[in-house]
């Protein structure tokens, strides 16, 4: 019988070897298997201009709290495992916080679901219920630095600079096109090793000739997760053949591309890290009695709202959320084609992107492309603006009419309803059960759960919404189970603050 205990196949994890030069830090991820045998690891952050002084003990804890951010997926699976850096108490009840969590959602979303990656009989998990999923001894030791003494440093950041974490993909062009108007943009885009940089070269390279303020940090952590794969014995051997949207089993992934942009932020003095989350990516569910956030807890507003916590507490006067919460993926393409099309041009949102005569194509097959293409064209816009070809179009527009998107279901019921209104998809038995007019999903949605007003500094509220309000239907808010307008004035905007003022 399998249970959890089943899934700690390893007996030590240890991250050590801290590594610091100007350009570069990286550390040793060391496996210690039950058969006594060891194997090792480096993960490596290298940046094009000097972030780092090695003997400047802030800089020595980044580079550790970096360094440990990949390790927080395998809570699960180790008896041990040992941070060996610099870190202060702070750091610590971060990373204990943060790898429960991780390891809640992964039992959840990855070991007690259909996961194609997993052998038999790994895929018979049955629920159990309990105080705590992390099933490692979590160590913290300081071999390297242990006479080095680390105070609390505040630090004044403008809050007029943004750091965007960016991609290529539509969230992270439109709120580079959004804060270009409205404040100082520092896009950075997290080079992984692998092919998940595709998505964003084409954005990156026009990005270098507009944007003096773009940076490029490298790093392997693609390559880490996948040798990490191998040491799993429940994952299959083929995992690499496999084709899905998702990862085997790493659901802490968003963390370790915001903390290689930390360093950057912090010697430019930025006091606003943007992610580019919509409406639809905070989301809680429930399996069995055990609550999660369905694998996108680093994508949601509790994320956000953690992380800011977290910067306060380090003394870092950083504001971290995205500027896209209240908008819809309909809104969101509506606002970048519409307001900023030269942007919208470079968009690859595709995984499976490909080159071309030295520029990146989407598949044009994968359930995120025809998703893309049905909102275009429900748009009256042409998908082949950005890399899309007419049959690639129709079929994408095809496929919509067997297979649904990945959406909520009102967000998915009205692009439907635009579709079917457009005469661009027949009707049958699925797309008539799935089409259904959200007249909502067209304007600034406001809630408890998914898009708090308060967890928008108010530096930007004004400047933001200006923007936003005129490509949006209307404003509404969610009271008792329903949506009601809203009128967008100074008292709407002033709505008390607590995420940040008093940090509840």
């Amino acid at each position: 019988m399998i249970t959890l205990e089943s899934f700690k196949v390893l007996r030590k994890l240890s991250v050590k070897n801290i590594y610091i030069e100007s350009k570069k830090v990286k550390a040793s991820y060391l496996v210690e298997k039950y058969s006594g045998e060891t194997t090792s690891f480096e993960l490596i952050y290298s940046y094009d201009h000097s972030y780092f002084n090695k003997k400047n003990p802030e800089d020595i804890n980044l580079a550790s709290i970096m360094l440990a951010q990949v390790a927080l997926n395998y809570g699960l699976f180790f008896e041990t495992i040992e941070f060996d850096g610099l870190y202060d108490n702070t750091d610590q009840r971060f990373l204990k916080d943060m790898m429960e969590n991780t390891s809640r959602e992964i039992l959840t979303n990855k070991l007690l679901i259909k996961n194609e990656f997993l052998k038999p009989p790994f895929d018979t998990l049955k629920v159990e219920k309990r105080d705590h999923y992390t099933q490692a001894k979590i160590q913290f030791t300081n071999t390297q630095f242990e006479n080095t003494i680390l105070a609390k440093a505040p630090s004044e950041n403008d809050l007029n600079k943004y750091a965007i974490l960016s991609s290529g993909g539509k969230d992270s062009l439109l709120t580079y096109g959004i804060i270009k108007e409205i404040g100082e943009p520092y896009p950075v885009f997290i080079n992984e090793a692998g092919r998940h940089w595709f998505t964003a070269v084409n954005s990156h390279r026009y990005y270098k000739t507009i944007e003096p303020n773009t940076s490029k940090p490298w790093c392997n952590s693609d390559r880490l997760f996948n040798w990490m794969l191998k040491q799993l014995p429940f994952i299959k051997e083929n995992y690499a053949s496999i084709r899905a949207d998702d990862y085997p089993v790493r659901l802490w992934t968003v963390a370790v591309f915001l903390f290689g942009a930390l360093p950057i932020a912090q010697k430019k003095g930025i006091g606003n890290i943007l992610i580019g989350d919509e409406y639809d990516s905070t989301v809680k569910g429930n399996l069995n009695g055990i609550s999660h956030y369905s694998g996108l807890y680093d994508q949601s507003k509790y994320f956000d709202n953690t992380m800011t916590r977290y910067f306060k507490n380090k003394g870092w006067n950083i504001y971290q959320y995205s500027i896209l919460r209240s908008l819809s993926e309909l809104l969101i393409m509506k606002i970048l084609t519409k307001r900023y099309p030269e942007l919208q041009e470079h968009q690859v949102s595709c995984h499976a992107a490909h080159e071309l005569n030295g520029k990146m194509y989407p598949c044009g097959k994968c359930e995120k492309c025809r998703r893309i293409i049905g909102m275009l064209k429900a748009l009256d816009e042409n998908p082949e603006k950005c890399g899309y070809n007419e049959k690639q179009i129709a079929d994408g527009l095809k496929d919509l009419e067997k297979r649904s998107v990945k959406q909520i279901g009102s967000d998915a019921g009205h692009l439907y309803y635009l579709l079917f209104k457009k005469n661009l998809i027949e009707h049958n038995e699925f797309t008539s059960k799935v089409s259904k007019e959200h007249p909502e999903i067209m304007k600034l949605r406001f809630d408890k759960e998914r898009s708090n007003l308060e967890d928008i500094p108010y530096h930007i509220r004004t400047p933001l919404f200006s923007i936003l309000k005129q490509y949006s239907d209307g404003v509404v808010k969610r009271v008792n189970n329903r949506w009601i307008e809203q009128t967008m004035d100074n008292n709407f905007l002033n709505e008390v603050n607590y995420k940040f003022n008093d940090q509840k």
